[in-house]
């Protein structure tokens, strides 16, 4: 409700107090004054003096009868939902919550802005299904650019037209697929008037900016990359004409005509000259046959004693790369991204199809047994994994006593650099951060065949892709955990300061908790934009921050960790529940922390956070 008094639905970016223009209003300026939502199940605003200005919802149900709710769903709509408190009510039919009024009626159509990507995102189309609910949907030649999210918007699944060289010259690889009532409003860049179909189709496809063309009535629309606000709409009439590659088909254009004839004429004589190279070489194929079975059987039996195979690549879909093309795709480890204890990576391209930048880790030839460990823990970690918070491996290089792991590449390096650098990162992209990361773990902890304990999360170990989406990364201190087992015995894993109590003290058994422990030291640097100990600073209780959050906490001043970041002053109430959750994960007893999934739940909101217990004293 706007202190104008019109109810109205809004985009919001970030920060909160920067808006959109709505997407759906009540039309009630300079009379509207509140919302109500009575026993009976109705909805509405009402004026200052009691009359009904406006329904949201006018199916009302008895609250005797049934349950009901009112929510603004993630998808923009407004939704009221009755739930039946018996059987008797449905006449014994089944149970569950449906919604019998929502707000606006067609979202696909409502949300259109000049400035924004829509209902569903760049590349997408939103269509209203029968159960009256906006699906996302890619045109044909795209796929969903978050297959987690499909309003998260589309990308291209094909190689996209050229603009160097002259204009049109490959275009006999692209062709058009029609999708009927379709189209993304906003994205013109140039109009035609009184012009054919076929016109409009031979317009944009010797146009490399043109990814669309729609025709309706003798106009031709011509739209740029990417696309926005797209919709399906029986009312709109018209057709879209979507540029794809054909056959995804990289080659370039080769011209026929002219040469054609000329290959008809020379066939006869090529055959010719064909059989008579047959037959003098037959000899000396038939030598060079010998030689190469010979050659073969001798390099076989050298590549077999000197490469021992490794088993943690069976039931893998990794692709194996030599060592020659690992060293070209780097420049000869030219860039160097990062190095760890026994382990350097470095930047690369690889051209499979287009050009596909990379992160090569390199195992340090010193200490072999350790390095060899390392390698299979990596590959046994993360080759049989797949979730959209973990960094993706390729591929691997076993060759001789080269030891290579090859990822995809996170243009925005690491989450140390990006939080503990300049200027200070939006309060709510650090959250983000938070939600992404604990999804992560709890994947490795719950969700994969063999549990996995990562044993070093922190900072340097979380990386940020384009979107800035959590990844964590580095694997090669990971602990598998069989299907039957839920602690191991190990040596001391991991870095001083995210390392749990129990890893400190012998050889004591440790279960996932200790991943727990570590996140726990990670979102307080989260919230407070700082290292977890700073022994440069002057106030002696602020030096270890794992401390200085509980006082914090127990004098109720949490506002003191977050006093030079606006927008978390603004939302402190996140900001005591998210360090309610770091307290509990950094419990000195492990059996008084979350499971990961649950620390994901609390910081979600799905769940309630308790109260932590008493001070962990656990930040040594």
């Amino acid at each position: 409700m706007q202190s104008d008094g019109d109810l109205v639905a809004l985009i919001t970016r970030f920060p909160p107090n920067s808006l959109n223009d709505n997407y759906w209003a009540t039309n009630t300026l300079g009379s509207g004054f509140q919302v109500i939502f009575n026993q009976s199940g109705y909805i509405y605003l009402e004026a200052k003096n009691g009359s009904i200005l406006s329904y949201i919802a006018s199916e009302g149900f008895s609250s005797r009868d049934y349950y009901q709710r009112a929510i603004l769903e993630y998808d923009g709509v407004f939704r009221y939902y009755v739930y039946p408190k018996n059987k008797s009510v449905t006449g014994g039919g089944t149970l569950g919550w449906s919604f019998l009024s929502y707000v606006p009626e067609n979202i696909c159509r409502n949300i259109l802005l000049y400035a924004g990507v829509g209902a569903c995102g760049y590349n997408s189309y939103c269509i209203l299904g029968n159960d009256q609910r906006p699906k996302c949907l890619c045109p044909p030649g795209y796929s969903y650019s978050n297959p987690y999210n499909d309003m998260n918007g589309c990308k291209r699944a094909f190689v996209s037209q050229e603009c160097d060289g002259p204009e049109g010259q490959d275009a006999d690889l692209f062709d058009f697929e029609v999708m009927i009532n379709t189209d993304w409003p906003w994205s013109d860049y140039e109009r035609f008037e009184l012009v054919t179909e076929d016109w409009c189709r031979k317009s944009c496809l010797t146009d490399c900016y043109c990814a669309v063309a729609f025709f309706r009535n003798g106009t031709c629309s011509k739209k740029k990359f990417p696309l926005t606000n797209g919709r399906f709409d029986t009312d709109l009439g018209g057709k879209s004409l979507v540029k794809i590659r054909i056959g995804n088909s990289t080659s370039t254009s080769t011209t026929e005509g002219s040469s054609k004839g000329s290959k008809e004429k020379n066939k006869s004589t090529l055959i010719l000259v064909l059989a008579m190279l047959l037959g003098f070489s037959a000899f000396f194929i038939f030598v060079l046959l010998i030689a190469t079975l010979w050659l073969v059987s001798i390099l076989r039996y050298r590549k077999t004693s000197m490469l021992q195979p490794f088993r943690a690549t069976q039931g893998m879909s990794l692709q194996s790369f030599t060592y020659k093309e690992l060293e070209e795709a780097t420049n000869k480890f030219e860039e160097e991204l990062g190095k760890g204890a026994c382990s350097t990576v470095y930047k690369g391209i690889l051209d499979i199809g287009n050009k596909t930048f990379i992160a090569v880790k390199r195992l340090d030839k010193m200490e072999k047994d350790r390095n060899e460990k390392e390698f299979q823990a990596e590959m046994s970690a993360i080759g049989k994994t797949n979730h959209k918070n973990l960094v993706r491996l390729l591929g691997f290089c076993n060759e001789g006593q080269h030891r290579l792991l090859v990822y995809e590449y996170m243009s925005n390096g690491s989450l140390a650099s990006y939080l503990f650098g300049n200027p200070r990162p939006s309060w709510y992209r650090r959250a983000g951060i938070a939600f992404g990361t604990a999804r992560g773990i709890a994947y490795l902890h719950e969700e994969c065949s063999n549990q996995i304990i990562h044993c070093d999360i922190k900072p340097q170990n979380i990386l940020l892709d384009d979107s800035l989406t959590a990844r964590i990364s580095d694997f090669g201190l990971s602990k598998l955990l069989k299907t039957d087992q839920t602690r191991t015995v190990t040596e001391v894993r991991g870095t001083r300061g995210y390392v749990a109590p129990e890893w400190l003290i012998g050889k004591k058994p440790v279960t996932v908790k200790v991943d727990v422990y570590s996140f726990g030291i990670l979102l307080l640097e989260l919230i407070c934009c700082r290292r977890k100990v700073e022994q440069d600073l002057e106030d002696e209780k602020q030096r270890v921050l794992a401390d200085w959050a509980y006082d914090c906490y127990e004098e109720g001043k949490l506002y003191l960790l977050v006093q030079e970041d606006e927008e978390a002053m603004e939302d402190i109430k996140r900001v005591e529940k998210f360090v309610m959750i770091a307290i509990w994960c950094i419990q000195d007893d492990p059996s008084l922390r979350p499971t990961m999934k649950t620390v994901s739940q609390m910081l979600e909101g799905t769940i309630e956070v308790p109260h932590p217990p008493v001070n962990p004293h656990s930040s040594v």
